[in-house]
């Protein structure tokens, strides 16, 4: 008999709930390679035959992305279909587990990783996007150190080895 809470298609959602965390989480990655490629969800729609609506629904969550589609998004964004699930989010997997009551091997756990992208952050892709077109070395190495004294907390020593002589 079937569980009448995953539906006919397995573990899916009510249309009124949230989007899945690995759709979330899929969704964000092919939006982060679509941004560092400089592609709009237009161009990324036509290559492989949808809407820029359709895209946006992809990279929201709000739809699943099949398999069959998953590979056409890594043949286009030139990334292997794995770049999709990197550094997934500790509780995303725990979270889908105590919710099915399906779990997932340790091992197969150990193949995501369980610290957050930086790089999911539009703000970031946007800027080593930004960062790569430079075509000055000099003025790549003053924003690269710009950035790193910025980021040495107020008062604190720089890491050492990574000074220049005055």
């Amino acid at each position: 008999m079937e569980n009448s809470s995953r539906g006919r298609r397995g573990l899916g959602r009510n249309k009124s709930s949230a989007p899945n965390p690995v759709d979330t989480h899929v969704g964000t990655r092919v939006r982060l390679r679509r941004t560092l490629l400089g592609m709009s969800q237009e161009k990324l729609g036509e290559a492989i035959g949808l809407t820029f609506q359709q895209v946006q629904k992809y990279e929201r969550g709000a739809n699943r992305i099949g398999a069959s589609r998953l590979y056409d998004l890594s043949q286009v964004l030139d990334v292997p279909v794995s770049f999709f699930f990197d550094d997934m989010p500790e509780g995303t997997l725990s979270s889908i587990d105590s919710a099915t009551g399906l779990g997932l091997s340790e091992g197969s756990q150990s193949s995501f990783s369980h610290h957050a992208d930086p790089m999911s952050q539009p703000d970031t892709a946007e800027l080593a996007r930004a960062f790569s077109s430079l075509d000055d070395v000099v003025v790549r190495r003053r924003i690269y150190d710009l950035a790193r004294s910025l980021a040495v907390p107020f008062g604190a020593e720089e890491p050492a080895g990574d000074e220049e002589n005055s």
